[in-house]
């Protein structure tokens, strides 16, 4: 499966939304894949085992917590350009990419584009209409939490905690 959208982080069509710069949004981020329980609804630790530079990125290994499963991921950061989560396959999740990318098609007209892959095997598209069901939740869900990601960041950047 492949889910694929972009939230619009400044809008000069919204005057009372205070616009946030690319080194905001990207610190933003930063603190998202550093502190992930801020961000992450039902995540209840998160531990960075290793942090390692190469090419001018940082690569994060973590274990997220949830409490009954723990789930083990690697965060690759690319300094103001985004970030890519490379999930392991696990009991309860198959192995999964989540891509976060700032992008800005014109000065301080940035978005951030959001995009899930996973390898669902065999169960992936069969075309019930469960399926279906199942797949238009697990979308809506994305968009929330991505939603919910923007406003952690917009509320951090309010409080001066992004510069």
């Amino acid at each position: 499966m492949r889910f694929e959208h972009l939230v619009q982080i400044n809008d000069p069509l919204m005057p009372l939304l205070e616009p946030l710069s690319r080194e905001q949004l990207w610190r933003g981020l930063v603190r998202r894949a550093e502190e992930p329980t801020r961000f992450v609804l039902g995540l209840e630790a998160a531990t960075i085992d290793a942090r390692s530079e190469s090419g001018g990125c940082t690569e994060l290994a973590r274990t997220l917590d949830f409490g009954s499963f723990q789930v083990n991921d690697r965060v690759v950061l690319t300094p103001m350009v985004g970030t890519v989560t490379h999930v392991a396959a696990c009991e309860r999740y198959p192995a999964s990419r989540l891509i976060i990318r700032i992008e800005e098609p014109q000065p301080e007209m940035l978005y951030l584009r959001f995009i899930y892959e996973f390898d669902d095997g065999a169960a992936a598209n069969d075309g019930s209409e469960l399926e279906g069901q199942t797949t238009a939740l697990r979308r809506q869900a994305y968009r929330s939490a991505d939603l919910d990601t923007v406003k952690c960041i917009r509320d951090l950047a309010e409080a001066g905690e992004l510069g």
